[in-house]
């Protein structure tokens, strides 16, 4: 059986108090500027260079590094090789709360091959390191005199700047810190905190239209000819011409994602296709995307054409064969005019389009401070313990922000805070907690190991009051095949502040997509496929930055594959469309009790309030209006306070059954055994049978509606004509109070007066014909 969670887990949303930045939180508002996170102080030490080594080596020379000892933690810069003048310019950072030393040392040494030698070293009393202040303020380093240990002064110098600071010190995203004093050197670089750029997306549009003069190499057929468009690892290719000629037309658009700066040229190939599964190659043409002309509107680009090059094998080597004046005309252009969508389109966080000239001006900005983690879970074993390697990642727009990497702890303090620009309020961050894997360096080296998801939350800044700091325990929930598992808590302090309320409120009435989405709309294929390739190109070039952002981490982070086919989400639909269909329900449920006078009193007041309405029919739509108004300033009251999140039975995962769970984690193709393959498939035709059935119903009612008119019943039609020619003449003679109030008594009339029949219209309309009697 699946594992339940236990009856006193946790899944809700918890507010705090935390003590940000210096200030404390009073209500919502927050009584100091300084941050949305918890002041943290470190001890900084800037190693910058050395001067005038002594020699060490038989060489004359020396390879000398620094050691920067506090108490139990040791950061060591890198060594350089018979060099007198190293330069260094590292920072170490010791946090103040595990610091239980009261002296820092600096130490010189040199590199040997059995035992380093010591060179000399400074040594700093913590009382007197100085604060910096403002905090943010440079604090120029100085020259210390290498000393032994008993104080004697040797030959040579150490550059050095020593400080009191916190982690808003420009110093600080760069700096070792004493929380990685286990992790390697070739390591170190993916524990720090980092922020990353989306590349910036275009959509390439190639209009083929046609060729001109192709040679194929069978004189004695008509070719079949269709052109192929690489670019980078997407391919794409037009239907075969339908006009069987050395002059083939085509007129097809081919769509691809490209991303500034453009490494890979577009390649196009004309090719015949000379028997089912062979293709000879007519002619090929390399396009850069840097020549490539770009479109902000729907104006359409000027076309080219292009000269077609054939490549032939000539004794082993390719070489080009000019025989003749092949040409392709073509439209090519990168669409300025579209947002690229590399989000699910529920989780966008940005929607501007790619051409900077028509973004509109910021409406805002968001501050997220992420504070700490509390009980995550152990997601690995080293040494023989379990043991977490906690870091977050946060995307909003097209800037991408990791924290760094909190060493071996379930309970980790980030307290780091970033900002965003706002352009939209109806768009969401993300922010996902993992565990990192890669901590001795290279992450191949390393077995090729994958950074283990931990959790992510959610926030549509639509829902967030501006101006207000937001402090909130997350739960991480992670779906596994054993059902739903809380895997902690993330703690992050968030404030929205609106930069002009006028501009923000005017958002509400813009589409949500840029025009070009609507002017020129892409196919519902189109835009699946695009996103694809847009995804793909995110994580490949997030995943070749220094540290790398790396694909599964950026996959997680952009939803792929939640179109994957699930039995638990579509029950969850399927019960989010009923919560919807349900007040819709109860009112007609209210009004079916109304109609048949089960509360006798009510019924009467709704046939004074019916009569007041006809009588003077102009109060109908103020009536409505303020009807609205009053249950919108009823529900005031219950007006949500907490932004939402994860929902377990909202998404049906606290209750989803095992096999369904094992369906879900299933690969693609599946790798389960045949007899669960065939049980799965016929519950799946079971569900789509209902389903197909429910479509079907609603196709036939439309398709009753269409057939009033269509004569394809012809007493039917003939009948429904007539009704409408009578009623045009007793509703054109008859005053529209007399028809509306007969209408409405009518359907509110007594029980007693009812007949448990259909009534004769709906015995009509469900007499009326559909096309089921067509299918086969």
């Amino acid at each position: 059986m699946m594992q339940r969670p236990p009856p006193h887990e946790d899944f809700s949303l918890k507010e705090t108090k935390p003590h940000l930045g210096g200030g404390k939180v009073t209500g919502d508002k927050l009584t100091s500027t300084y941050d949305l996170v918890e002041q943290m102080q470190y001890l900084y030490v800037r190693v910058v260079k050395a001067k005038d080594l002594p020699a060490k080596d038989v060489t004359g020379s020396c390879d000398p590094y620094v050691e920067v000892r506090m108490g139990n933690y040791k950061g060591t810069t890198r060594h350089f090789e018979k060099k007198t003048n190293p330069e260094w310019n590292q920072v170490f950072a010791f946090s103040k709360d595990r610091i239980q030393a009261t002296m820092l040392e600096v130490t010189v040494k040199d590199k040997d091959v059995m035992k380093d030698d010591i060179m000399g070293g400074v040594l700093f009393d913590l009382n007197e390191v100085p604060k910096r202040v403002p905090p943010d303020s440079p604090l120029a380093p100085q020259w210390y005199r290498l000393v032994d240990r008993k104080g004697d002064k040797l030959k040579g110098e150490l550059m050095l700047a020593v400080w009191w600071g916190t982690q808003a010190d420009e110093a600080f995203p760069e700096a070792w810190h004493s929380d990685a004093a286990a992790v390697s050197a070739d390591g170190l670089a993916s524990i720090r905190s980092k922020v990353y750029l989306s590349p910036k997306l275009w959509y390439l549009r190639v209009n083929v239209i046609e060729a001109q003069d192709l040679m194929p190499n069978d004189k004695t057929r008509f070719p079949e000819v269709f052109v192929k468009a690489i670019l980078g690892n997407q391919a794409l290719r037009t239907r075969i011409s339908m006009s069987k000629t050395i002059n083939p037309l085509w007129n097809e658009d081919l769509m691809f994602v490209a991303a500034e700066p453009f490494e890979e040229p577009l390649i196009l190939s004309v090719e015949d296709r000379v028997a089912p599964n062979k293709d000879e190659v007519l002619g090929r043409c390399a396009i850069p995307l840097q020549y490539v002309d770009r479109r902000l509107d729907h104006k359409a680009v000027n076309t080219r054409w292009f000269n077609l090059e054939k490549h032939v094998m000539i004794e082993g080597e390719k070489k080009k064969e000019v025989k003749f004046a092949s040409r392709i005309h073509m439209r090519v252009c990168l669409e300025g005019g579209y947002h690229v969508l590399d989000e699910s389109t529920h989780y966008s966080s940005d929607l501007r389009p790619t051409a900077k000239q028509l973004w509109k001006n910021s409406i805002g900005v968001l501050e997220v401070g992420i504070l700490s983690a509390h009980g995550l879970s152990p997601m690995k074993t080293k040494d023989g313990r379990a043991t977490t390697d906690a870091y977050c990642v946060a995307k909003y727009g097209t800037k991408w922000i990791r924290t760094r990497t909190i060493i071996d702890s379930f309970t980790p303090k980030w307290n780091e805070q970033y900002t965003w620009e706002v352009f939209d309020p109806c768009t969401v961050i993300t922010i996902g907690v993992f565990d990192n894997c890669h901590l001795q360096g290279g992450g191949d080296k390393a077995g090729g190991a994958r950074d283990s998801r931990i959790g992510k939350v959610r926030i549509r800044l639509s829902t967030l009051e501006t101006d207000r700091v937001y402090t909130h325990s997350y739960p991480l929930l992670v779906l596994h095949p054993s059902g739903v598992k809380k895997m902690g808590e993330i703690h992050l302090a968030v404030r929205f502040t609106c930069s002009s309320l006028l501009n923000m409120m005017h958002m509400y009435s813009q589409p949500l997509l840029p025009k070009m989405h609507y002017i020129h709309p892409l196919t519902v294929s189109q835009l699946d496929s695009l996103r694809h390739q847009a995804t793909q190109t995110v994580s490949l070039r997030l995943s070749r930055a220094e540290p790398p952002l790396r694909k599964e981490i950026v996959e997680y982070m952009l939803d792929v594959g939640s179109h994957m086919w699930s039995m638990r989400r579509s029950k969850a639909n399927f019960l989010r469309i009923m919560a919807v269909l349900g007040g819709l329900i109860a009112i007609g449920k209210w009004f079916d009790q109304i109609c048949n006078w089960k509360n006798p009193i009510t019924t009467v007041l709704i046939h004074i309030l019916f009569l007041i309405l006809v009588l003077y029919p102009e109060l109908i739509l103020p009536t409505i209006f303020l009807y609205l108004f009053l249950i919108g300033v009823w529900y005031y009251r219950w007006k949500p306070r907490n932004p939402p999140h994860m929902d377990t039975r909202l998404s049906c995962a606290d209750n989803a059954h095992p096999d369904e769970l094992d369906e879900e984690f299933d690969t693609f193709p599946t790798s389960r055994p045949a007899d669960i393959i065939r049980m799965r498939y016929d519950r799946l035709r079971s569900i789509a049978g209902r389903m197909q059935t429910v479509v079907g119903d609603l196709a036939t009612q439309g398709e009753r509606l269409q057939s009033l008119l269509s004569w394809r019943d012809p007493r039917a039609t003939s009948l429904f004509v007539i009704f409408c020619l009578i009623a045009a003449i007793v509703l054109y003679v008859t005053p529209f109070q007399v028809v509306a109030l007969f209408t409405g008594f009518y359907m509110l009339r007594h029980p007693r007066f009812r007949h448990k029949l259909p009534s004769v219209p709906l015995n009509f309309f469900r007499r009326l014909p559909a096309r089921t009697d067509c299918m086969l």
